[in-house]
């Protein structure tokens, strides 16, 4: 157990950030301890097990998470295509951990409801912010384009900095997707 103060109800969201922490220390998913998790959270392995029944539906409630998360995100952007693509981008490198399981779908359990909720809901928000796009191939080339990008950021391969904004850096790439 830790210092840390477990609330009845709250256990969700302390497993939540729990988790985060635990990726973000290291090792990734394939890494990661449901005892170190509960742990950190301040609760009994047993209970934590029992709440989510193990690792896959841990990452599969980190997942969905990230999902509204990035919903949110790129809702703020509204129908703007480069705001958006910033958005989308900012938002990997501020939740890393998030990112990484969110498209892992090894790590979860793809059909939980509360995932495909989300799913749908990031979903919207992404062909909204698409919606000025000719078609789906452009769409397609546009999300590869940010997603990309942000992975490339979030592995180092795109030279940056610790004060280095992602969003700044991939907004004139992302102005690429407005040419003729």
């Amino acid at each position: 157990m830790t210092d840390r103060t477990y609330h009845h109800g709250d256990l969700r969201r302390a497993a939540l950030i729990a988790t985060v922490e635990a990726l973000e220390e290291g090792g990734g998913p394939a890494a990661l301890s449901m005892r170190d998790v509960a742990r950190r959270a301040g609760v009994s392995h047993a209970a934590f097990s029992h709440h989510f029944g193990g690792k896959r539906g841990l990452l599969t409630a980190l997942a969905a998470e990230g999902y509204d998360l990035l919903a949110d995100a790129l809702s703020a952007a509204a129908d703007d295509l480069i705001e958006a693509g910033v958005a989308y981008v900012r938002f990997a490198a501020r939740h890393p951990a998030h990112f990484e399981v969110m498209f892992s779908p090894a790590l979860f359990e793809p059909d939980a409801p509360e995932l495909a909720a989300s799913q749908q809901r990031a979903g919207r928000a992404l062909t909204e912010a698409l919606s000025t796009s000719a078609n789906e191939t452009t769409e397609l080339a546009a999300w590869s384009i940010v997603h990309g990008f942000a992975s490339l950021w979030l592995s180092g391969s795109i030279p940056h900095g610790p004060a280095d904004d992602a969003g700044d850096a991939a907004r004139p790439v992302i102005r690429l997707l407005t040419l003729p």
